[in-house]
C-alpha cells in the first residue's frame, strides 16, 4: 500500500496561550487516535522550534553547519505523520482533518517507491494508487 507524508505546517507568527495549547494537544491527540483507529497510522511526531535547527550542506568541497533552518518562510515544518493509506484520496481525506489546516497547511507527499516508476504527477499518483 502507498504511503503518504503528511508534513505540517503552521505560521510563524502569534503564539497560542495557554489555554489554547491545551485545546489543541486534545484535538491532536484525538486526531491521532483517530489515524490509529483508521489502521493507517505508521508514525509520526512533533518537532522542536526551527530556531534549534542546524543546517547541513556541502560548498565547495566543505561541509558547513548552520544554526536555523535552511531558508526564511512564512511557515516552519511543525510536524509529520506517515500514513499508509490504499490512494491518495484516503490520504488526502485524512489530511484534510488535521487540527491545524484553519490556521496552518499540510502537504500531502506521496513516499517514492523504489520498486517502480517515480509518480511525475498527481494524475500518476493516483493511477498508481488505484
Amino acid at each position: 500500500m502507498p504511503q503518504y507524508m503528511l508534513l505540517i505546517y503552521n505560521p510563524l507568527t502569534g503564539q497560542a496561550s495557554p489555554e489554547q495549547m491545551a485545546e489543541m494537544g486534545a484535538r491532536w491527540d484525538a486526531y491521532t487516535r483517530s489515524l490509529t483507529d483508521a489502521g493507517v497510522l505508521v508514525g509520526g511526531d512533533a518537532l522542536e522550534r526551527a530556531d534549534v535547527a542546524t543546517t547541513v550542506r556541502e560548498r565547495d568541497g566543505q561541509i558547513q553547519f548552520t544554526d536555523g533552518p535552511f531558508a526564511e518562510t512564512k511557515e516552519l515544518l511543525a510536524g509529520y505523520y506517515l500514513v499508509d493509506c490504499p490512494d491518495l484520496d484516503t490520504a488526502l481525506d485524512h489530511a484534510s482533518r488535521m487540527p491545524n489546516v484553519s490556521f496552518g497547511s499540510v502537504e500531502v507527499r506521496p513516499v517514492w517507491d523504489r520498486t517502480g516508476p517515480q509518480a511525475t504527477s498527481r494524475e500518476q499518483v493516483a493511477q498508481a494508487g488505484a
